[in-house]
């Protein structure tokens, strides 16, 4: 007597669902995780857009150590730091701060920065109106700029947040680049 094969063709269904699922939710992983980081302000994310500056009262009664640390990522070539290591700023005040870059090599290089704060919270509370970070910042041989950076902390920061570091990793964006060639006069 011969024996039938089971049908085994709801359990490949079931399979091909789960594998598609698991997809699914892979690719859903990072924007789910980006909505979730701006909610909770965790992972010291900031707005990647200008903030707009209206004359507001100033708290006089605090004082707001930010910090400043700069870093190249792995293999960038560039020379950069920021001209003040940290300020003092009162809550509602616009507050302008520089960093310096240079680019020693003997090709044209094209950066972008991209900040982080830390505490994660003080991300929400920290409004860049000017910032090198919005664009990429392209330098040819040998160049050097200035880059200013002008913010203000917002009033409703939490009281116990008294300092905080606003970091910056300059990464070279050369090859993926949608900037304009780097020609210049």
């Amino acid at each position: 007597m011969a024996q039938t094969p089971p049908n085994n063709s709801r359990l490949v269904i079931k399979l091909v669902a789960v594998v598609l699922g698991m997809f699914g939710f892979g690719f859903a992983l990072v924007p789910l995780y980006d909505v979730f980081c701006d909610i909770t302000g965790i992972n010291g994310k900031t707005n990647p857009f200008a903030a707009t500056y209206e004359v507001q009262d100033i708290d006089t009664s605090r004082t707001i150590t930010v910090e400043f640390i700069t870093r190249t990522n792995t293999g960038m070539p560039w020379e950069f730091a920021a001209r003040t290591r940290q300020v003092q700023v009162h809550p509602g005040e616009l507050k302008t701060v520089e960093f310096t870059v240079h680019n020693p090599t003997a090709k044209n290089i094209i950066g972008q920065a991209i900040p982080s704060v830390s505490p994660g919270t003080a991300a929400l509370y920290l409004n860049k109106t000017e910032c090198f970070c919005f664009n990429q910042q392209p330098l040819l041989a040998g160049e050097s700029a200035v880059m200013p950076m002008q913010f203000y902390v917002d009033p409703q920061l939490p009281a116990d947040i008294e300092i905080f570091t606003l970091s910056y990793t300059f990464y070279d964006v050369t090859e993926t680049s949608s900037t304009v060639a780097m020609n210049r006069g």
